[in-house]
């Protein structure tokens, strides 16, 4: 009973965002959806408690890569790349900041996560020009299924299926699957189910 009345609670948010769906559709034929995204997610992101949760995924169904209809966005939480796919019973914490990536299925993002889009966003071998005008190159970031990363922890780089990811730690290289990761930068300093 619980399941099926959350199933039509899921549809009933999708439905009652759809004027928003829509109007980002139509906005996106002339203007940049990932812009366009970030603005929309600004807005959404004040919604506050579990039906806030409910509506922020019932939006991004219809304008992110993917989106399960079960995800928990938290409040405070930013997205800015449409290129973003969130797994089934993702749970993305408050003030999260997402960028291009793909959080796998039954995946926790703790508190202030900042999920950024790679570590070459941008250049800055040009002591002559702003950074700010020496471009980037965004990388799509993949965080696997059944994962922990840890309040304020920051992800530039990819994290393996069932891997911990403490609190505060900075991933700048990848971390294998079931790894447990500490530290800025982060390094793995055991795997689950291993002897200690």
């Amino acid at each position: 009973m619980k399941k099926t009345v959350k199933s039509m609670l899921f549809v009933g948010c999708a439905v009652v965002m759809f004027p928003m769906v829509f109007m980002f559709h139509l906005f996106g034929l002339v203007l940049d959806k990932n812009q366009l995204v970030a603005g929309f997610s600004q807005l959404l992101s004040l919604l506050p408690g579990k039906l806030g949760s409910y509506l922020r995924a019932g939006f991004y169904r219809f304008v992110l890569n993917a989106c399960a209809p079960n995800v928990l966005v938290g409040f405070g939480t930013l997205l800015s790349h449409t290129d973003t796919d969130l797994g089934k019973g993702a749970y993305i914490g408050p003030q999260c900041n997402l960028g291009m990536c793909s959080i796998g299925k039954n995946t926790l993002l703790g508190s202030g996560v900042h999920v950024l889009s790679g570590k070459e966003q941008h250049n800055f071998s040009d002591i002559d020009k702003p950074i700010k005008a020496q471009g980037g190159t965004f990388t799509k970031i993949a965080i696997g299924d059944n994962c922990w990363i840890g309040n304020t922890a920051v992800v530039m780089a990819n994290i393996g299926n069932g891997s911990v990811v403490a609190a505060g730690a900075v991933v700048v290289d990848d971390i294998p699957a079931n790894a447990i990761a500490v530290g800025n930068p982060a390094k793995v300093v055991r795997y689950r189910g291993a002897q200690q």
